[in-house]
């Protein structure tokens, strides 16, 4: 079953409460929240307090991805904030992928690793058994309404059959110009969890618009 994570980072942040608590009653199966540190992407986004604060407002996963140098020093916030998954890059400055994903478990969350449209999947296959999920980026982070990279698609399909082929159970997370049509085609060469934002949020019936995505 596709599960769909709408991305806050393209709601209203003048009314974030109401957009969290309508996403349930929409479709949506989680809540992707980006975390952006002006360093590792040059933007600044969400932080603890945050997730802390739409907690209480939906009981849906809430799924954050840590585009951050040193992610490790995040583990702990976010757990205390109520997040349910965290996903780090295997770009960033973290040292000890594999010890920094067995602490995110640690903490009671699930983990993940997230790899750039440049990088190759051969980058996370050694820590592929510590993984929940990948997320493959396909656009380059950093900004909302960005056009979906083709060459995901193969990405997908090697890192699908890797996962296969080893007999694990990971999922494979896709962010970034997703919309109806791109969705279709992740979701072909095997996708299991599609976020989309100004997809959802910028539609006039994003109910509607989760239903196209999810297929």
């Amino acid at each position: 079953m596709i599960k769909v994570a709408p991305s806050i980072l393209s709601a209203n942040f003048a009314a974030m409460g109401e957009a969290v608590q309508k996403l349930k009653s929409q479709g949506a199966d989680w809540v992707h929240f980006d975390v952006m540190d002006g360093n590792f992407v040059p933007n600044i986004t969400f932080g603890p307090d945050m997730c802390k604060a739409i907690r209480p407002l939906t009981d849906l996963p809430i799924d954050v991805h840590l585009m951050v140098e040193h992610p490790s020093d995040w583990i702990v916030p976010f757990q205390k904030a109520g997040a349910d998954i965290l996903t780090i890059h295997v770009e960033s400055s973290e040292r000890h992928l594999h010890r920094a994903l067995q602490a995110i478990h640690a903490a009671g969350m699930k983990a993940g690793v997230v790899l750039n449209p440049a990088t190759s999947i051969h980058a996370c296959t050694h820590v592929l058994p510590e993984c929940d999920l990948v997320l493959l980026m396909s656009v380059n982070p950093g900004f909302g309404g960005q056009s979906f990279i083709p060459e995901t698609l193969r990405k997908i399909r090697e890192l699908r059959s890797e996962i296969n082929s080893r007999g694990l159970s990971t999922l494979i997370e896709i962010d970034g110009g997703v919309n109806p049509e791109t969705a279709a085609l992740c979701r072909d060469a095997g996708a299991d969890i599609l976020v989309a934002g100004s997809a959802v949020f910028k539609a006039l019936d994003p109910a509607e618009a989760i239903k196209a995505i999810r297929g």
